[in-house]
């Protein structure tokens, strides 16, 4: 049940609108850390790849690449599952 159930169609106020656009924007704060994550990850472990001298420690740079893409594909559906839910609520209120 969403916090926004209990309210009839059309009965949200201005706060609770404002509300839902905040929610709108704080999930698209966390879409940009996550790929803001996963460029990191990635140039890093292309970086150490390239300059890495031992085996061990390339072996790291290699992980980060994968870890880097991974982090960004689960950004990228969070913040489609979230919106998605978002705009639920929105149709629900109007």
């Amino acid at each position: 049940m969403t916090p926004y159930a209990k309210f009839k169609k059309g009965q949200l106020i201005l706060r609770d609108e404002l509300a839902i656009d905040r929610t709108l924007l704080a999930n698209e704060t966390t879409l940009l850390a996550y790929m803001r994550l996963s460029i990191s990850l990635t140039i890093a472990g292309v970086s150490i790849v390239h300059f890495a001298m031992e085996e061990w420690f390339r072996t790291i740079g290699i992980l980060c690449v994968p870890v880097g893409i991974g982090a960004g594909m689960v950004g990228w559906w969070r913040y489609k599952k979230m919106g998605k839910e978002i705009r639920g609520i929105r149709k629900k209120s109007k």
